[in-house]
């Protein structure tokens, strides 16, 4: 026995001995055994400033059949905005950092970006130097900063006008208090945390420009997957929501995307004063409604919704005017539950029914015009409008069916040949050139406030025989553009 322990520590040792003899003879020192990287330029979406950028992974390896020591890892500039972790190790500079033969190492990337005085989106820019067996190699790191103006559960106690000067992130909430109006100037931006939400008890008056849309949306500038925007991900903020006592509120312009809840009008029951006014607006891509309407005057002209499990538009009672309005539906995240456009409160009760003591408002008033209803789930959850006071003009919808005294010179079994291409979460809801909606529309219902779309394009200027494409936008795409 005492033999044979003998016996396994001299195997023990020569196989120690020989292992160290392969590690020392497995490094090359050749300069033409050198690293390579996954990328040659680290590059960081636009960050705010004061924050931290999220971690960027760079696989370095060596492609060499013995093994390498890269002598040193270090940052170009010692007081770099940029930190590294190698192989759990953080700092910003690194020596004899040894890869075994056709195996590699991960290095992690972060940035903080100092504030500055620009109003304008600044780079940073550093290399990340490695040198193996006498050679040099970089990997360029580059960031891009934006300074912002900061937010945190604010409330706007008198007229109060935003500007585009710098970026608005709001923290918590934005309140509109009453007898305050909140104006928004073209081309603001108006980016909003996690959990936060735009309250309106005064006055809210966002109004925008052709090719200068307000901006209202989560405050993620990065990337979910290469290439592809954390725009298409709902859930990001609130959303707004419009009081009971707040009227003559207006969104001009205005591109709201990313919401939990969308855009939210409380019941006022008061159908005499206009509640919200929407115009050459895109709102889209939340987690419940889009718009959620109840018991209140709205009207809405040149405006596209689309997104949402649940409606996309949800009214209930009140008077409501859609012109030249696109309602589409690609949702990406979950199943459809409701139909595109929801009606409630419109089509009286059924003789014998008990009656709804507890709604006191009358029957909805509504007209689409010259609109398009088109998307995943079913186009309308009332089929029959009879004896409602709901009235379709000129609208082009998915579903089948057949004009009467409620769906007039409509559409049916129409596709509108959106651009949107689900699969590559690409939304554009302009219409193909071979459209069928292209000159469906009634030039009866062009008023001011229809006559120009998003884009600034006149709608009867470039109308086949002066009638109207259906729809938000006036005019046809290729896919090229």
């Amino acid at each position: 026995m005492r033999n044979a322990f003998f016996t396994l520590l001299t195997i023990i040792a020569a196989m120690c001995v020989c292992a160290t003899s392969c590690i020392s003879d497995g490094v090359s020192t050749s300069s033409s055994d050198i690293l390579t990287f996954s990328r040659d330029t680290v590059s960081f979406d636009t960050v705010f400033t004061d924050l931290g950028t999220p971690t960027a992974r760079l696989v370095v390896a060596n492609r060499a059949k013995k093994g390498i020591v890269i002598s040193s890892i270090s940052l170009k500039n010692p007081n770099s905005c940029f930190s590294i972790n190698v192989d759990g190790m953080s700092g910003k500079d690194f020596h004899d950092i040894e890869i075994w033969r056709e195996d590699s190492i991960y290095m992690f990337i972060e940035c903080f970006l100092p504030e500055t005085q620009s109003k304008e989106p600044y780079r940073m820019e550093d290399e990340l130097v490695f040198v193996t067996n006498g050679v040099t190699q970089t990997v360029i790191l580059e960031a891009y900063g934006q300074n912002v103006i900061r937010i945190r559960a604010a409330r706007i106690t008198s007229d109060t006008r935003l500007t585009a000067d710098q970026p608005y992130v709001v923290f918590d909430s934005l309140v509109v208090d009453r007898g305050a109006t909140l104006c928004i100037a073209p081309d603001t931006r108006l980016l909003f945390h996690d959990g936060a939400e735009l309250i309106v008890h005064g006055r809210l008056d966002a109004q925008g420009e052709p090719g200068k849309l307000i901006q209202m949306r989560g405050d993620r500038l990065d990337n979910v997957l290469p290439n592809v925007s954390y725009d298409i991900l709902a859930g990001q903020w609130k959303g707004i929501r419009i009081s009971p006592e707040s009227f003559d509120n207006k969104l001009e312009y205005v591109d709201m995307r990313s919401t939990e809840r969308g855009l939210l009008l409380d019941s006022c029951g008061n159908f005499s004063r206009v509640k919200l006014e929407l115009r050459n607006s895109w709102l889209h891509n939340s987690q419940e409604n889009v718009l959620n309407a109840k018991y209140c005057n709205i009207k809405a002209y040149g405006v596209c919704f689309s997104e949402s499990p649940g409606a996309v538009v949800s009214l209930t009672g009140g008077e409501a005017e859609f012109v030249q309005c696109t309602i589409a539906n690609n949702y990406l995240f979950s199943a459809i539950r409701e139909p595109l456009l929801c009606l409630y409160h419109c089509v009286p009760p059924k003789p014998g029914a008990p009656i709804d003591w507890d709604n006191p408002y009358p029957l909805m008033k509504a007209t689409f015009e010259n609109s398009i209803i088109y998307g995943i789930g079913s186009d309308i959850n009332e089929g029959d409008l009879s004896g409602s006071d709901v009235y379709m003009h000129n609208v082009a919808m998915k579903a089948g069916g057949d004009d009467d005294d409620h769906f007039i010179n409509c559409l049916w079994e129409c596709d509108p040949l959106f651009l949107t291409d689900r699969p590559r979460y690409y939304f554009n809801y302009h219409v193909h050139p071979d459209s069928p909606v292209i000159g469906k529309g009634d030039p009866q219902f062009i008023t001011s406030a229809t006559a120009t779309d998003i884009d600034g394009v006149n709608r009867l200027d470039i109308s086949p025989d002066g009638c109207p494409t259906l729809g938000a936008y006036a005019q046809p795409q290729s896919e090229e553009q």
